[in-house]
């Protein structure tokens, strides 16, 4: 009954691992291109947070690879090993921009505010909507009830907001580093260059994302219409 379903995730998983390979590798270049100002990217964000006037916000290192993030819970800047210690051009811009999420933050940026209020309903929704589709299609084609489907389609739709709210609160944080980074004068144009072309291929992992749940979420709303003629 998913079929279709299971085409469009096959698609998009290999335009994912398509742009997740480039991501990786573009990452790998611009680890080789050294910062004229020597300064690691645990430096460079504590810096960025001292001109934004944070001072609450601390940052710390985390195990694994692209694992960098900011936690609003707890605030703090969590940069992935390779980054926090590391001086060129891709920990400048990954640092970066982890801590324009955390001036996003501070000045209630409002895709970020909105992004915030959805993820206790996406953790609950991520979690159970595969499982209330498939037993909406099974009720469907057994007795023509759709309720059970629609459900799950809801909470599919949630979770497809909910990639495409990421789109601008991502954008916006690449912009915010990009813009101090040169502003600032922390980067020479050579590297400002290598760290802008590193955070557009990030950046696209969301929209690949984003695009593919709504390709699927989409195929399951003509597959209700379909059940409910």
């Amino acid at each position: 009954m998913q079929t279709g379903a299971i085409v469009i995730g096959g698609i998009f998983m290999l335009i994912s691992m398509f742009v997740s390979n480039r991501l990786k590798s573009k990452f790998a270049m611009y680890s080789k291109m050294r910062l004229k100002n020597g300064l690691s990217g645990k430096e460079i964000a504590e810096k960025m947070l001292a001109d934004h006037g944070i001072r609450d916000v601390k940052v710390i290192s985390v195990q694994g690879q692209l694992t960098d993030h900011y936690n609003p819970a707890n605030k703090t800047v969590n940069l992935s090993e390779v980054v926090y210690s590391e001086r060129n051009a891709s920990a400048a811009a990954v640092a970066a921009h982890e801590v324009g999420h955390a001036v996003q933050h501070a000045t209630a940026y409002s895709w970020l505010t909105m992004r915030s209020k959805l993820v206790p309903v996406v953790s609950v929704s991520s979690k159970v909507m595969q499982w209330v589709i498939l037993a909406g299609f099974a009720i469907a084609a057994s007795t023509t009830n759709t309720t059970v489907l629609f459900i799950g389609i809801l909470l599919y739709g949630v979770t497809t907001l909910f990639s495409f709210i990421t789109l601008p609160v991502e954008f916006d944080a690449s912009h915010r580093a990009l813009a101090w980074l040169e502003r600032e004068h922390m980067v020479t144009a050579e590297e400002h260059d290598g760290a802008e072309d590193a955070l557009k291929w990030a950046a696209r992992t969301y929209v690949v994302a984003a695009l593919g749940s709504l390709a699927t979420l989409l195929y399951y709303i003509s597959r209700y219409s379909s059940a409910r003629r």
